[in-house]
Order: C-alpha cells, then sequence, then structure tokens
C-alpha cells in the first residue's frame, strides 16, 4: 500500500508546475482554515462556512503572502515566485488581478511544503498569518 502522506521524491516536485503546486496548496489550505475554524468550537456550520469563505478569499490569501514575505527562505521566495508569476486564465470577480497572483503563489507555497513533506513549516507559516490577522 502506498504512504499517501509520503513526500514527493526532489524529481517528481521539481517536474510540477506552479498551478499544480497551487492546485494542491489550494486544498492545503483550505483544511487548515476549516481546522483552525473546528478548534474554536461550536457554531453553526454555515457561520463557519462563511468565516472560510472570509479567509480563502483571493483578497484575503494576497494580504497573507504579503505578511509573510519577510519570513520565507530563499527557496520558500522561490516557490512564491514561481506562483506569482504563473500564467492563470482569468480572474475571478471580486479581486483584482495582481491579488489573484498573489493568492496562487501562496497556494503554490503551501502545495509545494506539503508535497515535499514540510507540514510543521505550512503550520508554522498558518500561524504567521493567524497572528498578524488576529493583530491587526
Amino acid at each position: 500500500m502506498t504512504d499517501v502522506f509520503a513526500p514527493l521524491d526532489e524529481g517528481t516536485l521539481q517536474e510540477l508546475g506552479p498551478l499544480e503546486l497551487a492546485h494542491v496548496g489550494d486544498g492545503v489550505y483550505e483544511l487548515l482554515v476549516r481546522t483552525h475554524l473546528a478548534r474554536q468550537g461550536g457554531g453553526k456550520v454555515g457561520d463557519k462556512h462563511r468565516a472560510a469563505v472570509a479567509y480563502v478569499s483571493a483578497p484575503a490569501q494576497a494580504a497573507a503572502a504579503e505578511r509573510l514575505q519577510s519570513v520565507l527562505t530563499e527557496e520558500e521566495q522561490h516557490i512564491f515566485h514561481r506562483g506569482r508569476n504563473a500564467h492563470v486564465h482569468g480572474c475571478p470577480a471580486g479581486c483584482t488581478p495582481a491579488q489573484y497572483h498573489a493568492a496562487t503563489a501562496l497556494e503554490a507555497l503551501f502545495g509545494w511544503l506539503w508535497l515535499s513533506g514540510r507540514q510543521d513549516r505550512a503550520g508554522e507559516l498558518f500561524e504567521r498569518i493567524l497572528e498578524e490577522d488576529h493583530a491587526s
């Protein structure tokens, strides 16, 4: 049986494009947000959903990405820039192209961290986002 949580080997990881990383990172980020909200305790599912949407919208992710810039390693910055510079098709309503690119970069970073087995680092960065979010 395959260990579904095993990190990808470096060769496979290098072959993935930034949008593939962002696709995985979208799910990772959403799971981190939902876990954070679950830790807060009770409440209605609809309220939790609305709270989650507030975290995962492109403008919110762009703001989170901006707050992380000073703590990213050189390798993380490289992945972030690959994600930001990826050729995306269109932009959802309610955000600017710059916000969408920054959100894609954040998702690519979280996807890369997850797939490379650096879940602890993903958790550290997510905690940093939460700290900055609560401070503002």
